[in-house]
């Protein structure tokens, strides 16, 4: 919907944005330029306030900063009605705040009032998607992933980290591409990579549940024994192949070692005397680790998908 007042000249009163600017003012007859125009490659939020409007003052400081965190993916124009009422008029705007999305010229959505923060960063979000699409080239993100997590069950490492890191090109705020590079450090033992990407996630990323199975994994791998060690393991369970502590020792000591069907293997070997015997070994110690083990993995590893169905039986032959 060109609105057609790109024609008049342009006041000197409004900020005319350049490359850089995320968040700028504009008005009636820069509105060609500055919002329909920049909008045919980065969608951009209008916020239509005035000075005297206390919700719009509400409002308007968490688009900004909901804004910000999108890294320039979506741009914010900021119109004061007061100065703009031809404009007001021409989208029908009734009340303010009232906030408008342009995304190839078009209005593509609209709201007006106060509202959460999580439903503006959706909006955006929505926006930054809907933009990634429109790229040529654009990736398949769900097949990317997919493909990915092979690649890293594989023992291919490298090619996952350059798959993952493709998405986070498009989408740098994807959980399942940012955690799979952390796994990539991980699998590759370079892990003050990994612990770097940890302590510098953004907090979008690290808020998420997923992201939690990052930290697990790189904790268990950190502790790698040597071959000595689980020399002492197989010997103290072939004298006592009951002695639990030893076989939950060894299982930390195999995944941290890489052997992690063997371990969660180990594991079940303890839930499964547990079962038989109606016990539960140091208050179901075992299941627990088990499932740290499934965390660290990642709900979709194979590992992960095998050992749960190996739990299942175990918990209800």
């Amino acid at each position: 919907m060109l609105l057609g007042f790109g024609n008049k000249p342009a006041k000197d009163t409004a900020a005319q944005p350049g490359n850089d600017d995320i968040i700028f003012d504009t008005d009636t007859e820069n509105f060609e330029q500055t919002v329909i125009a920049v909008s045919m490659h980065t969608p951009v939020l209008v916020d239509f306030w005035a000075p005297w409007c206390g919700p719009c003052k509400q409002l308007g400081p968490v688009l900004e900063a909901a804004v910000k965190e999108a890294g320039g993916k979506v741009r914010m124009a900021k119109i004061n009605i007061d100065e703009n009422q031809e404009l007001a008029q021409a989208l029908r705007i009734q009340s303010i705040p009232t906030v408008f999305a342009f995304f190839k010229g078009q209005p593509v959505t609209a709201f007006n009032g106060v509202r959460p923060v999580s439903e503006i960063k959706a909006i955006i979000d929505q926006l930054s998607k809907m933009a990634a699409n429109e790229q040529p080239g654009a990736l398949d993100i769900p097949a990317v992933l997919k493909e990915a997590a092979e690649a890293l069950a594989n023992d291919q490492p490298q090619i996952a980290q350059d798959l993952y890191g493709s998405i986070i090109d498009q989408d740098e705020n994807n959980v399942a591409a940012y955690v799979g590079i952390v796994r990539t450090f991980i699998a590759m033992e370079q892990y003050e990579d990994a612990q770097q990407m940890i302590d510098h996630a953004p907090e979008a990323i690290a808020k998420d549940p997923q992201f939690a199975g990052a930290r697990t994994a790189l904790e268990l791998a950190q502790h790698q024994p040597d071959k000595a060690v689980l020399e002492g393991f197989e010997k103290a369970l072939a004298q006592n192949p009951n002695d639990h502590q030893a076989r939950f020792d060894m299982a930390l000591a195999l995944f941290a070692g890489g052997q992690k069907e063997a371990a969660m293997d180990a594991l079940l070997h303890i839930i499964r005397n547990d079962h038989a015997q109606k016990t539960a070994w140091e208050e179901g110690k075992a299941r627990q680790q088990l499932l740290q083990f499934f965390e660290a993995l990642g709900h979709a590893d194979p590992l992960t998908v095998a050992g749960r169905r190996k739990l299942s039986t175990v918990l209800f032959s």
